[in-house]
């Protein structure tokens, strides 16, 4: 199954999550490839803590296959080359945990017919190894964007489950920008019909996640004052009114991530020795993550039988 990551702003944590959640799944024993397509800023490694490609690689990326300046882009095993402590220890019963970096320097960049027959051979190979892809999005209507549109209305890749999570944090301006993303008429559902998807389909094939969500009742706010809680409380519920209103409330969210401190310090995976061990992460945050890599596969919370 392919997993569109997308966002309309920087910032969300769309990266951060989005790598988690490969990392959860490879833990639960799937086979997982990585696709770094967020050509402006390709730093997927960063967050996996592989050397060498912390902003892109320096050959074989994926700009350069998309151009057909190279016939195979390159392949990290995650597992091996992180630096992380706990990853090179690969975990028993783990599945395998392939990161596809972009370039280095590498941009945005307008995309041709070739570049998209490239683009639909890649994801057709990748869709016949591994159980998981997730696709990492350059920010807004952007050109990757459009280009993952084109290739899952492409007659060859009919067959392929696809999905899609956009992702925004829990303010007002994010609310608005991730509906547009979606809902506008730029957006990805209208993109996507102007390309030959059903809408109802497409409609039914996105999900939102809310990254970095306060909670009031969290202990992080306990030395608040009264006049604090009460005005957090009040900005929770009426951000909720105004996400229901813009057609993303909570019947089409897939999960909430908490505002976890150490991600606002470091892009990280966040592991059970964070959580039991060293205790620098919080167990609701690794548990909502836990829980939006299980739900990405299951059709329950997809709204199908």
């Amino acid at each position: 199954m392919l997993v569109f990551a997308a966002s309309d702003k920087g910032g969300t944590g769309r990266s951060v999550t989005s790598a988690n959640l490969a990392y959860q799944r490879a833990l639960a024993g799937d086979h997982v490839a990585y696709v770094d397509f967020d050509f402006g800023s390709p730093t997927a490694a960063a967050v996996f803590d592989v050397p060498g490609a912390m902003r892109g690689t320096e050959e074989q990326g994926l700009h350069s296959y998309l151009e057909g300046a190279i016939t195979e882009p390159a392949r990290i095993d995650v597992w091996r080359q992180t630096e992380h402590p706990l990853l090179r220890s690969r975990p028993n019963q783990s599945g395998r945990l392939v990161l596809f970096p972009g370039d280095a320097g590498g941009g945005e960049f307008v995309t041709d017919e070739h570049a998209l027959e490239r683009c639909v051979d890649l994801l057709l190979r990748l869709n016949g190894e591994y159980d998981l892809i997730m696709v990492d999005l350059s920010a807004g209507r952007s050109y990757a964007v459009d280009m993952a549109l084109k290739a899952t209305a492409h007659p060859r890749m009919r067959h392929v489950p696809f999905r899609w999570l956009v992702f925004h944090r829990w303010t007002r301006q994010h609310v608005i920008a991730a509906a547009g993303l979606v809902h506008k008429d730029h957006g990805i559902i209208k993109g996507g019909v102007d390309r030959g998807h059903d809408k109802e389909a497409l409609e039914g094939a996105i999900r939102f996640v809310r990254a970095a969500v306060p909670d009031p009742e969290s202990p992080l706010w306990s030395h608040g004052t009264p006049a604090q809680a009460a005005w957090m409380q009040a900005c929770d519920e009426a951000l909720r009114r105004l996400a229901a209103d813009h057609g993303i409330g909570d019947s089409v969210v897939l999960g909430v991530v908490p505002l976890e401190p150490i991600l606002q310090w470091r892009e990280q995976l966040i592991t059970e020795e964070d959580v039991l061990a060293t205790q620098i992460a919080n167990k609701e945050t690794l548990e909502a993550l836990e829980e939006i890599a299980r739900s990405l596969t299951d059709d329950s919370c997809w709204g199908r039988p």
